[in-house]
């Protein structure tokens, strides 16, 4: 489809997401990322994590066990699967029973007492008719 012709609302550049995954390169079906990632600013996490956490929120999707371990102890899960976030960010599963379970990256630093959002994803599932 030609540039006049594109009608998507986000114009999406082919090959150009941070953790870019083409058919059967991920080790398994279920793989989050190819290579371990550490992210080491609030810049990486801006620009690479969302494409891995829309992976994370899939996979809670249809995998139990792998929701369980989130819901229980989400960042070590990323880690457990290669994902380290920088020092001073968190992660929290929020609404993990609903049908719009949401994941919440805060940064929190140093003499200061709260945290700030850095992102949030959340599933929404909408039907159309």
């Amino acid at each position: 489809m030609s540039k006049k012709e594109e009608k998507s609302l986000v114009p999406v550049k082919k090959n150009t997401l941070p953790v870019p995954v083409k058919k059967g390169e991920l080790k398994t079906p279920f793989s989050l990322v190819d290579e371990t990632i550490y992210l080491s600013n609030r810049k990486d996490v801006q620009s690479i994590l969302p494409d891995v956490l829309g992976r994370v929120l899939a996979r809670i999707w249809i995998d139990a066990e792998f929701r369980d371990a989130f819901k229980n102890e989400p960042q070590k899960t990323l880690e457990y699967h290669g994902i380290f976030l920088p020092e001073g960010m968190t992660l929290e599963f929020q609404k993990p029973n609903s049908d719009r379970p949401r994941i919440v990256v805060y940064e929190k630093k140093p003499n200061i007492k709260f945290k700030m959002r850095v992102l949030h994803l959340q599933l929404v599932m909408i039907a159309g008719r």
